[in-house]
Order: structure tokens, then sequence, then C-alpha cells
């Protein structure tokens, strides 16, 4: 009671203790992330000149999305697609709004007169399109489903802003123009040439290693070029992958079982407490059945050329007589048993003519299909009947009848096409028919009308019955697999990664500059779950984590963690060195040449003089060196007769003598190069207005914050 009593006393200092403790563990928790106390961090996706994209609509966005692209597409890929297309969106609209650009009610009819004129649903009797049509359809579907009409808003609203667009875009295009001037200047740049002789000392007669660069040169010249070396935050990893991959034990344990299934065998039943005999693979009446009780891939019951038979096994396989088996012999991931079933002589190829009628519920049956399955056989049999009686009517019939748009326009044909084209019901009756047979044949697009209009070349083809058994690791393989993962896991998070992977021969592959967004890790595929630890705060240099990936595991350890803003000199010295290094060298090539004229700058460092001619400013190129804009240029801006002093090109030291120069032809009129421009102009608006608008405007991505992908 005593103790009870004390507790009553100090209940208020626990009560006060407790909630300090709570409310520390919050407020720490806030403070974690700067913007903890904003709701706009949790709930924007980005800001996007002023304007916040909501992160649930967002949501519901690459949900949508996600469903129109389906299982192909990975949620990164879909959440990229999205968020394009939502900075498009603001990008353009910040420009609609400064100019009080809008789609009107005259313009908004004629945008869905242009997109809707070829649905059937909105044209009359003529084949032109009726807006009175249009407005039912809309007023109807906002009656009958929410859903559908929201939709419907949704597709006006992205036809409106694609008619905004292109509004802004043309309305740029009439603002460029290509003068007259300019058409001048475009021809002169072509048409004057000059002839010269030169001579070229390459960079490369100075060896790179006696060149020094000092990290401090490349650091100067980092911060002195900032645009070109600023750089998004990222990280490197480094990571061993343990792959769930079948041993040489797993494989023979395979290959025995495939070997036991050959023979007949003796097995106690358990049921009827007697003896039985098992019939094996190679008396087996039934080989399909057999097949599929016992294999990983399905009985085929095709005929094959040996072409179409495995390559590691096609002769063997090809000269078995009927009733014979082979095997185990491993193809690709699988061991196989086979065993020759039948021979036919079967053409190669076929030339045929079809009439499909599909039926309600069959593959690619369009929304205007409304025959049952009765009635489209009865409609292929009627149809059948006449035309054995008069085959001439078959062109007419497939216009009138036929689905199958691939063909029709070839009255139903389709001309020479190898055995197995067709799906198998199609093939089977085209190849294992004859010449002139006419028929009728249901596949899963619905009734043929078949015609074998030719055959060529008629071969031995086989029936084989294979049994497959993939190639996989056994139980206690992945269990191993599992262990030496964990081992590993354990050891390099207490030792040296690299030295614990050395001392077992696993390879230690590095990845890096890796960025927030990221999905792809090379070697192990969409691996977002390692992109997003590698950005997580808690997580330090030196840390690793096991993943489960395609396969297996990898063990990954954060190597690196690089902030946003300059690159360092380490990482910027692949792309430094060299530019320091040539400027450096022409200094050296500079420095060493006292001689004013060409054969003495040649006769001195060994080189030879060249004579070019034709060269012209609007491709300069020299023969030899590529692409030297400073060095035809100067050569423009010497007279004849003229010796430049020595220049710094792309490729090397130049110094070059101008022997002749010859204008281009003097033209009455350059509105035809004027014109010229303002089409290159035009089509510049295309592909550059929208990325320049991008570039131009203010961006905050929250994207990696607020964990969408």
């Amino acid at each position: 009671m005593a103790v009870l009593n004390k507790i009553r006393q100090r209940s208020l200092i626990l009560i006060l203790i407790i909630a300090l403790a709570l409310f520390a563990f919050v407020i720490g928790d806030l403070f974690k992330s700067s913007d903890g106390f904003s709701a706009k961090s949790q709930n924007t996706v980005a800001t996007i000149n002023g304007k916040n994209i909501d992160r649930n609509t967002f949501l519901q966005k690459v949900e949508a999305a996600q469903r129109q692209s389906g299982p192909g597409a990975t949620n990164t890929q879909v959440v990229n697609r999205v968020w394009n297309q939502e900075v498009r969106n603001a990008v353009m609209g910040t420009q609609f709004d400064k100019l009080g650009m809008s789609v009107e009610k005259n313009q908004m009819r004629d945008l869905l007169k242009g997109a809707l004129s070829n649905s059937p649903e909105f044209l009359n009797e003529s084949g032109v399109f009726d807006k009175n049509k249009l407005n039912e359809y809309i007023a109807n579907l906002k009656e009958t489903s929410p859903a559908g009409y929201q939709s419907w808003v949704a597709y006006e609203k992205s036809l409106a802003s694609s008619g905004l667009q292109q509004n802004y875009f043309n309305m740029v295009k009439a603002g460029l123009v290509g003068t007259v001037a300019e058409g001048e200047l475009e021809h002169n740049l072509l048409g004057n040439k000059v002839d010269l002789k030169l001579v070229q000392i390459p960079y490369t007669s100075i060896v790179d290693s006696t060149v020094a660069v000092s990290k401090s040169e490349i650091s100067g010249y980092i911060k002195d070029h900032k645009d070109q070396f600023t750089v998004e935050a990222s990280r490197d990893i480094k990571y061993v992958e343990f792959k769930e991959t079948a041993s040489v034990e797993d494989e023979n344990t395979i290959k025995g079982q495939l070997t036991y299934l050959l023979k007949n065998r003796e097995e106690y039943n358990a049921t009827t407490k007697e003896t039985e005999t098992i019939t094996g693979f190679v008396k087996a009446s039934n080989s399909e059945a057999f097949v599929n009780a016992n294999s990983d891939i399905k009985f085929d019951a095709r005929f094959v050329f040996k072409s179409g038979l495995p390559k590691v096994a096609a002769d063997a396989i090809y000269n078995l007589n009927i009733g014979e088996t082979y095997g185990p012999y491993k193809d690709g991931a699988y061991y196989k048993l086979s065993k020759l079933v039948a021979v036919k002589q079967i053409p190669d190829s076929a030339k045929v003519r079809h009439i499909l009628i599909p039926f309600l519920g069959a593959r690619s049956a369009g929304p205007d299909v409304t025959k049952t399955e009765e009635q489209a056989k009865a409609t292929a049999d009627s149809l059948t009947k006449i035309l054995k009686g008069n085959r001439s009517k078959f062109p007419e019939f497939v216009k009138s009848f036929s689905s199958d748009q691939g063909s029709v326009n070839k009255e139903g044909r389709y001309d020479w096409h190898p055995y197995n084209t067709m799906v198998p019901e199609f093939n089977a009756f085209e190849f294992e028919g004859k010449k002139g047979d006419l028929g009728v044949v249901k596949t899963a697009f619905g009734f043929h009308i078949i015609e074998i209009e030719g055959q060529k070349n008629k071969s031995k083809a086989v029936q084989v019955a294979t049994i497959a058994r993939k190639i996989e690791p056994s139980e206690a393989t992945v269990d191993k697999v599992f262990r030496d993962a964990s081992n590993f896991e354990i050891n390099a998070g207490k030792k040296d990664f690299e030295e614990v992977a050395k001392a077992s021969n696993y390879s230690v592959r590095p990845v890096n500059d890796i960025k927030i967004l990221d999905e792809n890790i090379p070697g192990v595929g969409s691996q977002r779950p390692i992109v997003r630890w590698a950005f997580n705060d808690d997580v330090s240099i030196g840390d690793t984590k096991r993943f489960t990936v395609p396969g297996g595991y990898a063990i990954v350890q954060l190597v690196a963690v690089n902030k946003a803003g300059l690159m360092n000199v380490e990482d910027a010295s692949a792309r430094v060195l060299p530019i320091l290094r040539k400027e450096k060298k022409a200094e050296m090539i500079k420095s060493r040449i006292s001689a004013t004229t060409l054969e003495e700058v040649a006769k001195a460092e060994n080189k030879t003089v060249k004579t070019l001619s034709a060269i012209n400013m609007k491709n300069p190129t020299i023969s030899g060196a590529g692409r030297e804009p400073l060095v035809v240029g100067t050569a423009f801006g010497l007279a004849e007769g003229e010796t430049s002093g020595l220049i710094a090109g792309e490729k090397g030291v130049f110094m070059l003598k101008v022997t002749k120069f010859t204008p281009a032809v003097k033209l009455d009129n350059y509105q035809a190069a004027a014109n010229r421009i303002e089409k290159q102009k035009a089509a510049a608006v295309n592909s550059k207005l929208y990325n320049a608008l991008k570039d131009a405007s203010e961006i905050e991505d929250n994207r990696a914050k607020i964990q969408i992908q």
C-alpha cells in the first residue's frame, strides 16, 4: 500500500514525463524532414510556375494509366509518363493563361468533329458527321453512366489542351519568317569558297603522359563552367548477386527422372495392394496423354520439318523410326525426351483464299459483330454450298461477309506462306488437304471458308512427342543459396565487403550515379526498393542490406552519397582532363614554333603542306582533320595570298595560307533561300519550343519525397 500511495502522489509527475517524451518523439520525427510541418510537402507532387499538382489526383491518373498500359509497363514507367504529361500541361497552361487563350464552343465543336469524323456512331445516313448524334450520345452518357461521362469530360479536356497547344505553336510559327537578308547570308555561307594551303601539327604528336594537369586546375575549370557540371544528388552502390540456379546434381536428378520414364516398371499400388506394371514412354500407346501427364510443356500435335526441331537434336530425332526415342538431351532451359510418333509428306508452303465469319465472343470480333456461333456456322455453310457450285463468287463474298481486314483487299487471299504460319486448325486444313479443296474451319477467330489454291515442295515432316522438364534448382539448392547469401550479408556487415567477396570468389558489381527516381539496376533489372533504400536518410555509407531480386538475392552496400551541386573532381576528370590537356598541348606547340611561313613550319615539325580547295563556311570541315570551324572561319578572314598565325583548332595547331577566294554566284532574288530558312525555323518550333519553355519554368519535383513509386 505504501508503494501505491507513493505512485499516486507522483502520478502528475509521471504523466508530465510521459507527455514530454511523446512530444519529443513527435517533434523529433517532424524535424527529421525539413518539411515536417508542411502539409504541402506531403500532398503536392510538384509545383510548376506556382501551380501545385495534387498528390491524390496524380495517383488517380497513374492508376488509370497503369490499367491502360497493362502488366507490360512498370510502375515507374507509368509514373514518369503521367509526370511528363502533367508537366507539359502545366508549362503550356502558364503560356495560355498569360495570353488569355481558351477553347470556345465553336472551336470545341470543330475539334470534336475532326477527332470523331470516322466514328460510325456519329455519322448520318450519308456518312457525314452529325452533331445531333454526338449531343444525343453525350446526353445519354450523362444520364446512364456517371463514370463514362467523367471519362468523356476528361477526353474533351485532353482534346481542348491539344487544340490550345496547336494554336500556340501556330502563333509562334506565324511570327517566324525567313528574311531576304537571311536568305542571302545562307546562300553566301554555302557559295563562298576558298582554296588554301595548310600545315597541321596534331595534338597526338605530344604523349598524354607528358602533360601534367593538376586537381586544382580541374576544379577551377569546373567552377568556371558550372552550368556544364551541375549534377543531381546520386548514390554509388556495389552488390553481390546470389542466383538460385540448378546445380550439376540437380541437372543429373532431372535427367535420371526422365530416363526412369522410358521403360516399363513395377510399382506397388497401396490401394489395390498389388504390384502393377506401369507402361513406360517407349511402349505408351497414347503418347499425347503420357506427355501431358509427365511434361512441363504440353503435347504439340503439329507436324514439323527438320528445321522446326531443336537444333541440338534435330538430326537424331528426324532420323528415328516411328516409336523410337531420343534423349534425355538438354535444350535451352529444359531437359527433354523425344519420341517419333508419325511421319507425313507435307508441302512446305501454300497459297489460299478465305472468308472469315466471326461470332460474338470470337477473338478480335468487333463491336458490330452480332451473330451467335450457330448463326455464323450456318452462314459459313450456306456460302460454302453456293461457292462449291460457283467459285467465281468468292471475291464478292469476301467483300460482303469477311471480317479479316488483312485480306479483304486481296480477294481474301494469303499468298505463298510457310507451314505453321496460321493458327493450328487453319494450318491443318491448308497443308493436309490438297489443291482445290474448299471447306469450313472453325478457329478462335470464327468460321473460315478456305479454298486451297496451291501447294509447293512436299517433303518429310514428323510428329514428335516430347517430355520436357524445366531445369530448376532443387529445394536443397535454394536453401543453400539462402544460407550463402545470409552468411555473406552478416560477414560483409562486419568486415570489408570486397575482401569477404574475394574470399568466397564472389563477383562484386559496382553501380555508380544512381538518381533518386531511377528504377533499373544493371544486372538485376527493375529494383526501386534498392534505390529507395540507398536514398534513405537512415542509411549510411558502408551499410549493407539483402534484397530479393529475380531468381535470387542481392547483397547491396552503399558506397558513396553524392550531393546535388557541382560534380566532384574525380567524377569530372574524364570530361575535363582531355580539354585542359588539349589547351596545354596547343600552348606547348605554339611556344616551340618560331617559323612564320608554311614551309618553315612544315620543315621544323616534319610535316607536309596540304592543299585544299572549295572550302565553305556552311560545312567547316578539313580533310584529314574533320570539323574545324575556327580554322575555316580564320581562312575566310584572310585576303588572297595572306598567311595566318598559329591557330589552336579541335584536332591540332594549324597555320594556313589562302591561295584563292571564289565568291558565291550573285542571284537576282534570294527569296527561295529565305523560304527554306522559314521552313527550318517552323520545324524547329515543333522540336524545340516546348523544351525551351520547360527549361525556363520553375519546377519543384517532390515525387521522391512523397514516395509515389
